[in-house]
């Protein structure tokens, strides 16, 4: 590149900093400016759209100063902040505009080196001081006491239980890893606690159904468990969890695409209309389970409570180990010598797995497309048996009751077209 072109590129970098600096400071001082004066008219904060305009570009230029820059300028900004606040502590005891100020400077210089990371961060800040009214709200009065103990509790078991277990498998068979399985039981509490909160937010009919179709493509059979805690602790919202549960498969079918595509394209030929009408058949009893639950009225006493019960996040992942660690003994024990029963069997603890094994089988030779076909739908429907024990012991008889047409229909309706072609 020549010298004259590297001097124009550099000057472009160097203009779309300071405009990302300046503009970080406008939008964050316009909040600010906003909320500068109380209801008695009287100013709460000396800083407004100007200063933080002017800390956000001085955080700019101090970067192209460099380190001595940084410094004086960053000072500067930590003593105006300071003055700033010993000025209006009487009134406003707070300490948001201040921080908000030392944020900006920061921005500023970081918008000199990253610009795309320093503008992100900028809206996200603006948006965070904007919401300040919304965010005391949720804390102060939607927020429960249980609540928030829950969330700490997910935070402590995610951020400190997690990184503690070894990542390996402690059975002859190499199947069960100690942490993958803390994992599952981490993905139950949080498809629970966002099931909870989709719920408080939505409603049983539309919250319910977003909750488990977006928790199905963490685990559909965590899912069902989560939505079988859900319904016991609230026997009226029975219908429309396991129209969540059901729904929940639609990862199953999208993820069985996927995989069977990416290692086994012929085979993805084979099974897409069996994998169509199983989804088909999903949407069918969702949009059914909306229908039977539109007029559900649930108390507000039976929706604050616990966002999930980690006692039923611990039995789901026994249970899931007790039929992982059978399903893998099983298979070992038979070898290669029956497909259907080796992917049944596989597909207890895991229907991907059995369609990775398929996928590739078929990807060597060893089988033709149609003939992983019915071995497929008789591992689905393994697979379909595990999710069905979760929910009768996770939800109880009517839960699972109402599961148990939405996981049948999807099979049969898997099996049925996988048998006619």
């Amino acid at each position: 590149m020549p010298v004259a072109e590297a001097v124009a590129m550099a000057d472009i970098d160097t203009l779309r900093g300071l405009a990302v600096a300046l503009g970080i400071g406008l939008l964050v001082g316009v909040d600010r400016e906003r909320r500068k004066h109380g209801d008695d008219g009287q100013a709460r904060s000396a800083a407004g759209v100007r200063t933080f305009a002017l800390v956000g570009l001085a955080g700019a230029v101090a970067e192209l100063l460099g380190g001595v820059g940084i410094a004086v300028a960053g000072a500067f900004t930590g003593l105006a902040a300071l003055a700033s606040y010993r000025y209006r502590r009487s009134r406003d005891p707070g300490l948001t505009t201040e921080v908000a100020m030392l944020v900006v400077f920061l921005l500023g210089v970081l918008a000199m080196r990253e610009v795309a990371l320093a503008a992100g961060l900028g809206v996200a800040v603006a948006l965070l001081l904007s919401a300040k009214s919304r965010v005391h709200r949720f804390v102060s009065q939607v927020l429960t006491e249980q609540e928030l103990h829950d969330a700490f509790l997910l935070a402590a078991a995610a951020a400190i239980v997690l990184p503690l277990l070894p990542d390996r498998a402690i059975d002859p068979w190499q199947v069960l890893n100690l942490r993958k399985l803390w994992l599952l039981a981490l993905i139950v509490m949080a498809i629970n606690a966002v099931g909870h909160a989709a719920l408080r937010a939505l409603g049983a009919r539309t919250g319910l159904l977003l909750a488990g179709l977006a928790g199905g493509f963490a685990s559909s059979a965590a899912t069902i468990a989560s939505m079988g805690s859900r319904a016991k602790e609230n026997p009226s919202l029975a219908m429309a969890c396991a129209g969540a549960g059901v729904v929940s498969n639609v990862s199953t079918i999208v993820q069985l695409a996927v995989i069977t595509g990416t290692l086994s394209p012929p085979l993805l030929r084979a099974l897409w209309p069996p994998l169509l009408a199983a989804g088909g058949v999903i949407i069918l009893f969702a949009l059914g389970a909306a229908w039977a639950t539109r007029n559900v009225q649930v108390n507000d006493s039976g929706i604050v409570g616990r966002a999930f019960a980690p006692k039923h996040a611990l039995a789901f992942v026994v249970i899931v180990a007790g039929v992982t660690l059978l399903s893998a003994g099983m298979v070992t024990w038979l070898g290669d010598a029956g497909l259907e029963w080796s992917l049944a069997l596989s597909g207890l603890a895991d229907v991907h797995a059995a369609a990775a094994s398929a996928a590739q089988l078929v990807a060597i030779g060893r089988f033709e497309p149609h003939a992983v076909a019915p071995a497929m739908a008789l591992a689905l429907a393994a697979n379909s048996l595990t999710k069905i024990v979760l929910a009768f012991a996770t939800g109880g008889r009517a839960y699972a009751l109402r599961l148990l047409p939405g996981i049948v229909g999807m099979v049969v309706a898997f099996a049925l077209v996988a048998w006619l072609l």
